[in-house]
This record gives structure tokens, sequence and C-alpha cells, in this order.
């Protein structure tokens, strides 16, 4: 069996293939942080964030707030460089909701990143309730000179398991978000998480089969990871609720991928705890095995993304 956006063995469409057939080379991100915060923290509409979120707000990869952005850029390209030293950059804001500010401070944070030699693109991780229209108006304008992806964190379509995170904002503040970057043409990631506490199988593809039908540039497919120090590892060391195994988040990633359309992207299929952060699932460090079990399942199935796409 073959995919159409594949020329591995790989049955649905990646970050990597997307990046190598429209660039011709090796691209990656470089992640870094602005320095912002969210509208779940600071108080405009709750305090201490998402639960599973750590306190360098899903960023924990990207580059010290304390440094200008220039700075953050170069120290984490060094060490990106020392496993692909030909490739281009992708400017990746990636802590906390990068739109979370006025669009002149985004310009200058932004630019400073833009301004880098070979760097082809820019991804701006946010909430589709922070998109006001001087903002809106600026990231039009960089959309008609890089490659521009804004990546909406959404977790689930559900609204009973946003407040239980509290996510503070509802799904259709997200669709609205969504339709304003679409009406604009600006490309979209949409992120959601396996395993978040409430969620039963039939839950976690009913959200992807939502998404799947509005058919973003993009989707990350999370594993909920539980980080120490997280008002979630709380709630689960009190026995609020368990751990998917790897054996149900194989099952569940393919069912999701079959109703996403061909032409999305998957960026990811897995997340990266840190290791010394990470509660559990502990099996979830072998990110290679975790891969390795969705190509040979999907193989075993005779299945690929896009089998069971339904249009809205």
């Amino acid at each position: 069996m073959s995919f159409k956006y594949s020329d591995d063995n790989k049955l649905y469409h990646t970050w990597n293939y997307h990046l190598r057939h429209k660039f011709g080379q090796k691209v990656f991100k470089v992640s870094l942080n602005a320095g912002f915060t969210c509208p779940n923290i600071d108080g405009t509409k709750g305090v201490g964030g998402c639960t599973y979120c750590s306190a360098l707000g899903s960023g924990d990869f990207a580059g010290s707030a304390a440094k200008p952005i220039g700075e953050q850029f170069e120290e984490v390209k060094a060490q990106l460089h020392k496993k692909w030293p030909d490739a281009k950059y992708i400017a990746y804001f990636q802590a906390h909701t990068n739109t979370y500010a006025p669009a002149g401070v985004l310009r200058e944070r932004f630019e400073s990143a833009l301004c880098k030699e070979n760097v082809v693109g820019i991804s701006i991780a946010t909430r589709a309730d922070c998109l006001e229209e001087d903002v809106l108006d600026y990231l039009s304008e960089l959309n008609e000179r890089t490659y521009l992806i804004v990546e909406l964190g959404l977790q689930t379509i559900f609204d009973e398991t946003g407040k239980k995170i509290n996510r503070c904002h509802t799904y259709g503040e997200f669709l609205e978000g969504y339709i304003k970057l679409r009406e604009r043409k600006i490309n979209t990631c949409v992120h959601l998480i396996n395993g978040l506490p409430g969620e039963s199988r039939d839950m976690m593809i009913k959200s992807a089969e939502a998404i799947g039908a509005l058919r973003p540039h993009c989707v990350k497919l999370h594993l909920l990871h539980v980080l120490k120090n997280t008002e979630m590892a709380r709630q689960y060391e009190r026995g609020e609720f368990g751990l998917l195994s790897l054996e149900e988040y194989v099952d569940i990633i393919i069912s999701q991928l079959e109703r996403f359309h061909e032409d999305t992207v998957i960026q990811r299929l897995t997340g990266d705890g840190a290791k010394d952060e990470l509660i559990g699932p502990l099996w979830s460090l072998k990110k290679f095995v975790v891969l390795n079990e969705i190509d040979k399942e999907m193989k075993r199935r005779g299945t690929y993304q896009g089998r069971l796409f339904k249009e809205n």
C-alpha cells in the first residue's frame, strides 16, 4: 500500500514531507519565547492557565524569555544545526499566547526573527479568542511575504472538557477565530490533545472528525502529558483520571487520521514531554517506538489518512 503524500513508508501526510516538497530541502522550527502570557493566566478570562500547562506555557523547549529574540534564535538554531547543518528555518513562537499583545508589539518581536538569514517562514502559537482586528491585519501582511502558519490550540471540541482543563474559551469561539483566519487565507494548524480527563475514545474521534471537516492546513495530535507541579498532576495524584496505554493511543490516532483529508498536513502524532518533568505516560518518552507502532498498525489494518473523511 502507498499513500499520495509519502515517499517513505508513511500512510499519512507528514510535516517533513510537506516541508521538503515545498522548500526542496530540510527545514526545522526554531522555538522561541516572546514573553507573552495568556488570558486564562492573567485574570482576563481566568487564572492559573490550562491545568496541563507547565510554567513555561508549553514552551519547554523554546528559548529563554529573559533573552532578546535574536539571541534566543541563534542559541536554539545552533543546537539543531548539529543534526541538520544545511537546513533552513521556521521561526516558531511557541510559549503561551503569541497574539495576546498589540500588533505593534507583535511586529517588533516577530520581525526580530524573520530578519534572520535563511528563515523561510513563521509559525505563531495562539488561541482563537486572541485575534483582534489590528493583529489580523498584521498577520495578513505577514502572509503576503512569508510562509505563515497560525497554530490554534483547541484541544477538544467539547466545552465540558474545556471547563475541566480551565481552557476559558468555547468551541464556538474557536470556530469564530478559525473563520477569521480562513477568510484572510491564512494557514492554520489546529491542536488536539488525546487523553484529557473524562474524555472517551468516541469523544476524541469526534473532535478529530469535526476539525477534519474544516480542512485546516495542518493539525497537531498530542498525547496528554502529566507534568510535575501542574494542577493536572495534582488531579492525577488524587486518582481523578487515568492515562492512556500505548495500545489505546495508537488505536485512537489511527482512527483520527482516517478522518482528516489527505491534503491536511500532520505536524505531530505525539508530544515531547521533558524527561525530568514527566509523570506519565512514561511510554511516551520512546517517541520512535510510538510512531513505529502507528505505522505497523496502519499497515496491518490496511488503512490510511483520509479513508473515512467526510466533508462538512
